[in-house]
């Protein structure tokens, strides 16, 4: 018998638990609860396959939790949230999340987002498909065997997410890349209307983090209209 993924849930609504929980069951999932960032870090262990995180949540929100599981596991981690604005994303991307979806939400979408996470394979599964390879972008270079970025003697403080969309923007230099290109390449899901928005956010924070924030771009270019390439 095959052994089932597990899913941590932590939402302060216990409607909304109840109905993921239901919902991921039924589609052949254990499913472990919590109703705060507290009890999600006390029920994290090292075979939960998948997190969903609420932010919004008493004694330490899904911010926070999401920072403290990332600090013990590379899990994937979706946030759930009734916060749409563009800040609120780049603060859950940047404290380690891998996707984000915004209450009300569609049970179809949730669940292929959810089965995208759970097939994504980690960066420590694929560096070991990796042959030794380092991807030179003028003076920042790419350790695919070790998954980071380096300039100098530091390493640059991507996330996987950040990591992974510098990786294939920079394995083809001559192609533009659109947003939809990108989204079913780094996340491997069905690309869909307000997935352009996370792809921007991460753009923004990839800049940001390698001080190309100017306004003549040294490394990532957005050509208007068509998407993205490194240079």
């Amino acid at each position: 018998m095959a052994i089932k993924q597990k899913i941590l849930v932590a939402d302060d609504a216990k409607d909304i638990r109840e109905m993921l929980r239901i919902m991921l069951e039924d589609a052949g999932y254990d499913v472990i609860l919590a109703s705060n960032g507290n009890e999600a870090i006390e029920r994290f262990t090292e075979d939960v396959n998948l997190v969903i995180l609420d932010i919004m949540m008493p004694k330490c929100n899904g911010i926070d939790a999401c920072a403290k599981i990332r600090e013990r596991n590379e899990v994937p981690v979706l946030f759930l949230t009734a916060k749409s604005a563009e800040s609120d994303m780049v603060e859950g991307f940047e404290a380690g999340g891998d996707d984000y979806m915004t209450k009300p939400f569609s049970f179809t979408e949730l669940m292929l987002r959810v089965k995208a996470l759970l097939k994504r394979p980690t960066m420590q599964n694929e560096s070991k498909a990796d042959t030794s390879m380092q991807i030179v972008i003028q003076d920042i270079l790419l350790d695919t065997n070790l998954q980071i970025a380096i300039r100098g003697e530091e390493e640059i403080p991507l996330t996987e997410i950040e990591y992974r969309i510098l990786k294939l923007l920079a394995s083809d230099r001559n192609h533009i890349f659109t947003a939809k290109e990108i989204y079913e390449a780094v996340w491997e899901e069905t690309y869909l209307p307000n997935s352009t928005n996370t792809v921007m956010v991460h753009i923004r924070n990839i800049r940001k983090k390698l001080g190309d924030t100017g306004p003549n771009a040294k490394y990532l270019h957005n050509i208007w209209g068509r998407g993205y390439r490194i240079v």
